[in-house]
């Protein structure tokens, strides 16, 4: 149940960013088009009020249970940069707008670059992580909570992993070709 939950749950998410895109530019209406995209936080919230009933009704936490968390996670972390990213593409296409800013390609700018993003990375798996205890301690029987706990390491390998890509870009900058 969960699973699917968050398969109808992403696609709603992607149907809002499309949406209220779409109401923004082509359409010329703003304000409609922010109450479309500001429906993806409520949609996260569906999620895991269905993840908690679910787990609350005597569930036993499997992968769906371990993914809500780790989805919800990305989405808080990750959700204002992705409607930025896609606004600014669409302001260009369809309203006149600048072109995209890209990411800096190289030296002390693409490190710092690169550390914002394990910033978020950080951030979204600390949420993660944060929500699959609660889950833990809301259920409170590690028989039943095997695989929120699984998932928890796993947000720490994920964390260790976007370090050590971060710090690759402050101890071995790329540079410009001459």
């Amino acid at each position: 149940m969960v699973l699917a939950i968050l398969a109808t749950g992403e696609v709603l998410f992607l149907l809002s960013l499309l949406a209220g895109l779409v109401a923004r530019y082509p359409l010329r209406m703003p304000r409609t088009g922010a109450a479309l995209l500001l429906a993806a936080p409520v949609i996260d919230l569906v999620l895991l009020v269905a993840t908690a009933v679910d787990l609350g009704r005597g569930g036993t936490a499997g992968v769906g249970h371990g993914l809500a968390a780790v989805y919800l996670g990305f989405s808080v972390a990750y959700g204002h940069s992705m409607v930025r990213w896609a606004d600014q593409r669409f302001a260009h296409r369809f309203a006149g707008g600048p072109p995209p800013a890209r990411p800096p390609r190289y030296g002390t700018a693409r490190a710092l670059h690169e550390w914002r993003e394990f910033g978020k990375l950080a951030l979204a798996c600390v949420i993660a992580a944060g929500l699959l205890e609660v889950g833990v301690l809301y259920v409170d029987d590690a028989s039943r909570t095997a695989a929120l706990t699984g998932w928890i390491t796993r947000m720490g390998v994920v964390v260790a992993i976007g370090f050590v890509w971060s710090a690759t870009y402050t101890v071995f900058p790329k540079r410009e070709r001459s």
